[in-house]
């Protein structure tokens, strides 16, 4: 596959298993923007690998990692909310990101490798340079959590 064919194809899904991640819209756009950079100057050695996605995944990850490093977070809340949101089924997607924000980032990011970007736990070990176990006992752990806080009966608002 051609670098431009995959942005076209796996682009909209790079930047929402970062927004999964918990990484506002915006910032997330900016880290798939960044990781897609880094992918084409090394696109001979992406696309020669044995799984091509898992190792863009992989350097998304690290993106992301080094941006939440970089980042300032004097972030002031807002208690105004934004308007146009009244969807019914849109109250399940919140309520999963938010069990998603409320977890510990390792389990986060499996959990959004794994459910999200279909990837093996293989593939996930070698993306987060941790052992498949590690995977297996993360996701384990995250997946009872998730269901925890969605069973919660605030988790919907």
């Amino acid at each position: 596959m051609e670098f431009a064919e995959f942005v076209a194809t796996r682009r909209p899904a790079l930047v929402r298993a970062v927004v999964l991640m918990g990484s506002p819209l915006a910032d997330a756009e900016d880290i798939v923007q960044s990781a897609l950079t880094t992918c084409y100057r090394h696109w001979a050695k992406v696309a020669r690998a044995a799984s091509p996605e898992a190792y863009v995944y992989r350097i998304l990850v690290n993106t992301r990692t080094s941006a939440w490093r970089r980042r300032w977070r004097g972030e002031l809340p807002s208690d105004d909310l934004p308007e146009g949101v009244t969807d019914a089924d849109l109250t399940t997607g919140i309520a999963v990101r938010e069990a998603l924000a409320s977890m510990p980032a390792a389990q986060r990011e499996v959990l959004v490798l794994r459910y999200y970007a279909d990837l093996s736990e293989r593939e996930i070990a070698e993306i987060l340079r941790i052992p498949p176990g590690t995977v297996k006992s993360r996701a384990a752990r995250g997946l009872a959590a998730l269901a925890t806080t969605l069973r919660s009966p605030d988790a919907h608002g």
